[in-house]
């Protein structure tokens, strides 16, 4: 019976431990005056962000964007940097996304017009 909590202990441990960098519950930066909490995980073959609380002045409130996705179809491109597409709620426009991690932190950028025109927001993970 030893035997076999170790070994479940172990399997578990080794599933935390190689958890893609970018998994996680991630706040978001204010955009106009209004934040959320972001979870991402494995959807298919990249990683999905559904927004999971919704925050405005600091104080938590019911959003219709809760459950929606806002981080789609993110592809893993090597050194923790990831491509997909990313959902403005403010505009209610996607836009091709690029998301660099560096520790807690997550840069990311939505661009339209082939990369000229950009917006880069920083994440930090919560969780």
């Amino acid at each position: 019976m030893r035997k076999l909590f170790f070994s479940a202990a172990f399997l578990l441990s080794a599933g935390a431990a190689s958890a893609d960098p970018i998994e996680g519950v991630w706040q978001t930066q204010p955009d106009e005056g209004a934040f959320a909490h972001v979870t991402i995980a494995p959807c298919g073959q990249a990683f999905c962000g559904t927004i999971s609380r919704t925050f405005k002045d600091k104080t938590e409130y019911q959003s219709p964007n809760i459950g929606r996705q806002i981080v789609i179809d993110m592809a893993a491109q090597g050194g923790d940097n990831y491509e997909g597409r990313i959902w403005r709620p403010a505009n209610n426009k996607i836009y091709m996304g690029k998301a660099k991690i560096s520790g807690d932190q997550m840069s990311l950028s939505g661009c339209v017009a082939g990369g000229l025109l950009c917006k880069s927001q920083t994440w930090v993970r919560i969780q």
